[in-house]
């Protein structure tokens, strides 16, 4: 038997990196609604008493991004400096440009097919080059690895505990840890929980953590994953009064990891949050999550992992990957010939099949992009899993 740990962590909306994601993704969203062809890359930054918005958005949309930049923070619990930024007061400082001519080219009209006649996904070409990776496995109800799933839920608990007013001495800040025991890759126990929650400065330690163990923890983690030797720490060092973009500056992208599937898998390195789905560091890697999730949920293989690549301006992957890490009893490469017949990885393909043209996307900045069944979003339905069965028995 063969025993080891994993570690993932989560953030709340309120930690400053999460109030950046949320910011740019509502800058996003309120362009899209007015039209939803928006080019955006829009990133922000925060400290103490300011937000600064900036990157490069070409859209016919017309918004008040000072408006849309409070109310996203003001949404998440910023409402004075005493909880770590005054949304209705603080510093608003936006700087945006047109997208670049050189890249918008790239996604006008691919290079390769241009005025070639051949239909109209392979005319609009990757926004930009890279590899992006999806990833899926049986080991929870959402097909999301044990650690990072915990670790969201445990996060979204303290948001929900706080705003719904069951401790109202929270603040928006916090984070959460899980380590997860696996033996012979089976989750078999917790072996960690660690959960560090923002709070006001009169409430007492003691209170603190009996509460976050009673409302947050045990509503969250299965009993049955619990032992005597798990090891449980709230609130290590004592104190968390100072947070938010006061306890420590925020940016847009800097939680890539929390945002996917907490390191079990190979990440790409780009972020999502600001991006309109031309950029496929974006748009590829929630096509890849839906391509995993819907063979795992056909039951061909208990873990299911894709890579694929593209060229700035072409439409094609440059190369695409399975991995089932042995869990199938077909081989990589024949799921790699069902992946092709029953999903598109073009870009326009991609953004008409999962519905990116449609704000959603500040629904993502938090609790991860992926496993949250909840949010309606399309690259989280397996519709495709009873197409992947019936293609794998015939090549079985």
């Amino acid at each position: 038997m063969t025993k080891r740990l994993f570690t993932s962590e989560s953030v709340t909306e309120g930690h400053p990196d999460k109030v950046c994601d949320k910011i740019s993704d509502s800058v996003l969203d309120a362009l899209l609604a007015q039209d939803p062809n928006s080019r955006v890359a829009c990133e922000t930054c925060t400290n103490t008493g300011f937000i600064l918005v900036m990157g490069e958005i070409t859209s016919k949309a017309r918004i008040d991004y000072e408006s849309v930049i409070r109310k996203a923070a003001l949404e998440i619990g910023y409402d004075s400096e005493e909880k770590g930024l005054d949304a209705l007061n603080c510093e608003v400082i936006v700087r945006l440009d047109n997208q670049s001519a050189d890249i918008a080219m790239g996604v006008d009209s691919s290079i390769e097919n241009k005025a070639s006649g051949k239909d109209k996904y392979d005319l609009i070409g990757a926004g930009d080059q890279g590899m992006m990776f999806g990833y899926a496995c049986n080991e929870t109800s959402a097909l999301m690895p044990m650690p990072i799933y915990l670790a969201h839920r445990l996060t979204a608990r303290l948001t929900q505990v706080r705003k719904d007013g069951i401790l109202k001495y929270l603040r928006p800040d916090g984070k959460a840890q899980v380590s997860v025991e696996y033996e012979d890759d089976k989750v078999s126990r917790i072996e960690a929980v660690v959960v560090s929650a923002q709070h006001d400065p009169d409430v007492d330690t003691d209170t603190l953590r009996r509460d976050i163990k009673k409302y947050v923890i045990d509503e969250v983690i299965p009993k049955s994953l619990i032992d005597d030797d798990t090891k449980i720490y709230i609130n290590p060092t004592g104190r968390f009064v100072i947070g938010g973009p006061h306890g420590d500056s925020g940016l847009t992208g800097r939680k890539i990891i929390v945002d996917t599937y907490g390191g079990y898998c190979p990440h790409g390195g780009g972020a999502f949050s600001g991006k309109d789905s031309t950029k496929v560091d974006r748009s590829a890697c929630y096509m890849a999550r839906y391509v995993c999730k819907n063979i795992v949920a056909s039951g061909i293989a208990d873990r299911c992992q894709l890579d694929v690549a593209y060229a700035i301006g072409v439409a094609k992957p440059v190369s695409v990957n399975v991995n089932t890490f042995g869990t199938s009893k077909l081989n990589n490469v024949q799921i790699a010939k069902i992946v092709e017949k029953v999903f598109d990885l073009r870009p326009l393909a991609i953004i008409e099949q999962l519905g990116l043209r449609k704000p959603q996307f500040a629904k993502t900045s938090n609790y991860g992009h992926f496993g949250r069944e909840d949010q309606g979003f399309k690259w989280e339905e397996c519709d495709k899993a009873q197409e992947i069965a019936r293609l794998a028995a015939e090549m079985a």
